[in-house]
């Protein structure tokens, strides 16, 4: 064991801003802004869900360096046989299913690199693969409970298991992964925007490093899928199954097993913000967003509460907008509540900030040197997040 191998890494500006989001709920908590019995009930609420994804990030890190990810984006480019058609789909797919087994933010902080150097690879722009991987990120987050935090906080309050969650929600998922694919198409996909292209060059066959590694992690991810779908909780399914995955680790590549695989800062910043916005909500914010969205559990309170989620979300962020809706959301009303949480998962596209997972794919992009046109990138997602919204929610309130 090496002494660099164990140092501390060196704080990011995100990482920053997550300790501070804390200290704020911590002395929110400290001056009585938020109730001390509150703010225990908000921890206790937590734990599971933290659990599950800080094992769920780890399970993927651990996956991305057994090269699962970069093996099966080379293979899927070679299935495209040089076709941009073919190579889009195959982007999309990619893409939905990382986010919907994985968790979304697993497709922005692993996924994009590996579509960034798979571009590099093709001599391609890189444009079209990274919208794809921030777009779907979101939208196609809606599936199961584990493809996002909020997922596992609205099948906790309608009590639905991984495969009742599923079954009510396939059909907004579909709308809300179509709709994407056709802006994907229109403005970032099609000849005229992705450089004039015809075709691309075919990548050699990539091969992994380890087989065995690789072979183990490919299976694990399958079993951890498998294990939700059948009723295992999820924190036990996520924590088993990074834990096999750390044993492989630690017998074929220890040099891989380091602290920055725990995902601190995306803990942090998750309690810290439910603190935040628990002590908003007390003050103000709970009488607004009850004005907006209503009581009723039809089809016009499906619209406001997704009108009013989405809005928030591209104004503050994902997370928050859905815990401060959840809060004024009658508990019977599943129709309105599933509305609210389709417009926190799909229509955060517009902002940067609206979502944690945008965020991090920024990041990844600004580190990788390609340029995001920042106009663009709104008022696309500005389109994107009205139409599928309306596709999606409107699926919903139809299957309701």
């Amino acid at each position: 064991m090496t002494r660099s191998r164990w140092r501390l890494p060196r704080l990011h500006a995100l990482d920053w801003i997550a300790i501070g989001l804390l200290l704020v709920g911590c002395l929110c908590v400290a001056f009585g802004a938020l109730p001390v019995a509150d703010a225990r009930a908000t921890v206790v609420r937590l734990v599971p869900l933290l659990l599950f994804l800080g094992s769920v990030i780890i399970l993927a890190e651990l996956t991305a360096a057994a090269e699962v990810f970069d093996v099966v984006a080379i293979r899927l480019s070679i299935i495209g046989r040089g076709r941009y058609v073919l190579l889009f789909l195959l982007c999309v797919t990619l893409a939905s299913v990382t986010t919907i087994t994985l968790n979304l933010d697993t497709t922005a902080v692993l996924l994009t690199p590996v579509i960034l150097a798979l571009a590099s690879t093709l001599g391609i722009s890189p444009l079209p693969l990274a919208m794809t991987t921030v777009w779907l990120s979101n939208t196609a987050s809606l599936l199961l409970p584990v493809s996002n935090l909020t997922n596992l906080l609205a099948a906790d309050r309608v009590a639905l298991s991984p495969s009742e969650f599923a079954a009510k929600m396939w059909a907004p998922q579909l709308a809300a992964i179509v709709v994407t694919a056709a802006c994907l198409w229109i403005w970032y996909w099609r000849r005229g925007r992705r450089g004039g292209q015809l075709r691309y060059e075919l990548p050699r066959r990539r091969e992994p490093a380890d087989k065995p590694l690789f072979t183990v992690a490919a299976v694990v991810c399958l079993v951890f899928v498998v294990g939700i779908l059948v009723g295992v909780p999820i924190g036990v399914a996520s924590s088993i199954s990074a834990g096999a995955l750390l044993i492989a680790f630690l017998v074929r590549r220890k040099s891989e097993l380091r602290w920055a695989l725990i995902p601190w800062r995306l803990l942090v910043f998750v309690i810290g913000l439910f603190l935040v916005i628990d002590t908003i909500s007390l003050h103000g914010l709970d009488a607004l967003l009850h004005g907006l969205m209503g009581t009723d559990d039809n089809a016009l309170g499906a619209a406001r509460a997704a009108a009013a989620g989405a809005g928030l979300s591209n104004v503050v962020n994902n997370l928050p907008a859905y815990v401060a809706g959840e809060s004024v959301i009658p508990v019977d009303n599943h129709t309105q509540l599933l509305a609210l949480l389709v417009s926190t998962n799909v229509g955060p596209v517009i902002t940067p900030w609206a979502s944690l997972a945008t965020l991090l794919w920024y990041e990844r992009c600004h580190a990788s040197g390609v340029k995001v046109p920042m106009g663009r990138f709104m008022w696309t997602g500005a389109i994107l997040a009205v139409t599928a919204l309306v596709a999606s929610v409107g699926v919903l309130v139809v299957m309701s």
